[in-house]
């Protein structure tokens, strides 16, 4: 039985600053690499070339014909890759816009369930969604036309598809970029040597060599990341690495996540105690230098030490965040860990320092590498709904309150930290009737729903 992989990022870095005339040299082909991306988004992103993007083959050929690779002189290897992460950022973009639209489907009470029925078939099925953008009759194989005809005689299809044509010219927007902060690479563009990297440029048969802070070599397609204005690159590399798996590793754990403390168990142990002392360290640090910027933006406008510094905080941060879940996991050793999903941002309150703390919050962060770190050792990851969760007393169900830190019942007179009770609630809903439909298997808590390519 072969070992299950999954797909991690391993970051390299330059150890020496490059030279000018060499990071000059890699910004043209980033140049390049967002002209062709902006090319592709203006000409393949509307509803004329929705029939193109699925599998991509046309983009390519059309890409090929127009010869604008002869006009910006960019070798190939590049050419085509940048090709196809624009067309994988269109497919996203449509993505997005099916989704939002069918989220103000579900809401409008002015239609039936047959009405919503029918637009959801026309915006899963490519094809009839393509056709009904661009007003013509659908071009379907013999079962899915008949499924199509059956559902167009419970409702108005015209009224329907001119509500669907509304909202993609409402909401669905052509993508663009002016940014050229980098650019993917395939294996034949480079060759590990010499302790570095040497990477083609647009002169035939010229490199350019980057001394590198490690001697690892990899042999996949590369994403070149560039940093200018502090002369370094940074080199993201996707591996696939063997699942661990530990006979131990047996506990149901719940947890409760928290801003000043990472993470709190349904034991309560706490993982990250110090973890609101390095985010307010950061968040103090942005704040003043935001203010120190707009006051001497004239007389002052360089940003590299600000960029340096700005840096060490954030990898001191994640270091930090990445220590305490493996001590999490090798203390808690978890078959399944239960976790509320946290909601979105809301509006901020009144003091301007609280606010700013939130908004450098690192939950995001810390639900990523939890989630990598948990497939990496087939932990199981549960997402529960967190609706009044802090509210509830754990050991009877009643409504309590908090009183300075503490979670007091005045029902039954449990008391206990108020994060511990949150994190037992968790686990109850986890192990009950509270699961989201996202329930993770290996941490990978997103169900993908395939597309019909008819």
């Amino acid at each position: 039985m072969p070992t299950e992989k999954i797909c991690k990022t391993v970051h390299q870095y330059n150890k020496e600053p490059l030279e000018k005339s060499d990071m000059q040299k890699l910004m043209d082909i980033a140049e390049d690499y967002r002209k062709v991306k902006n090319y592709v988004y203006d000409r393949f992103g509307g509803i004329g070339s929705l029939s193109k993007i699925y599998p991509g083959y046309t983009v390519q050929n059309e890409m090929t014909e127009s010869g604008y690779r002869d006009t910006l002189g960019m070798p190939s290897v590049y050419f085509y890759l940048a090709v196809f992460d624009a067309l994988g950022d269109i497919k996203s973009q449509w993505t997005r816009t099916k989704s939002r639209i069918l989220k103000l489907l579900n809401q409008n009470e002015n239609f039936t369930e047959e009405d919503k029925h029918y637009a959801r078939f026309i915006m899963k099925i490519n094809n009839a969604f393509e056709s009904v953008l661009n007003q013509k009759p659908p071009e379907l194989t013999a079962k899915i036309m008949k499924q199509y005809e059956a559902l167009a005689e419970k409702t108005d299809p015209d009224r329907l598809n001119r509500y669907l044509c509304r909202q993609v010219r409402k909401y669905h927007v052509k993508l663009h970029t002016d940014r050229a902060e980098g650019f993917s690479i395939a294996e034949r563009a480079y060759r590990y040597a010499d302790h570095g990297i040497y990477i083609s440029i647009k002169e035939k048969r010229k490199r350019v060599f980057v001394p590198l802070t490690d001697s690892n070599q990899y042999k996949c397609q590369l994403w070149i990341k560039l940093f200018p204005t502090e002369d370094r690159i940074e080199i993201k590399v996707p591996i696939n690495v063997e699942v661990r798996k530990y006979e131990d590793y047996q506990n149901h754990v719940g947890v409760a996540v928290g801003m000043y403390t990472m993470m709190t168990t349904d034991k309560g142990n706490c993982y990250g105690e110090e973890l609101g002392r390095y985010q307010l360290e950061y968040s103090d640090w942005l704040r003043a230098q935001a203010r120190s910027y707009s006051r001497n933006r004239k007389s002052n406008p360089g940003r590299k030490k600000y960029y340096d510094k700005k840096r060490r905080l954030e990898e001191q941060l994640h270091s930090y965040i990445n220590h305490e879940l493996n001590r999490f996991l090798a203390e808690e050793k978890p078959e399944t860990v239960y976790i509320m999903k946290l909601p979105k941002p809301g509006a901020g309150g009144v003091n301007k320092k609280i606010n700013y703390s939130i908004t450098q919050w690192q939950r995001g962060y810390i639900r990523r590498r939890l989630g990598q770190k948990c497939s990496e050792q087939s932990v199981e990851i549960v997402y529960v709904l967190g609706k009044d969760i802090s509210k509830e007393c754990s050991e009877c169900g009643a409504a309590g309150r908090k009183e300075n830190g503490k979670f007091v019942c005045p029902m039954c007179g449990y008391q206990v930290e108020e994060k511990v009770n949150a994190a037992r609630n968790v686990k109850k809903r986890g192990q009950g009737d509270g699961v989201l439909n996202a329930r993770s298997h290996y941490g990978q808590g997103v169900h993908r729903q395939e597309e019909n390519r008819q």
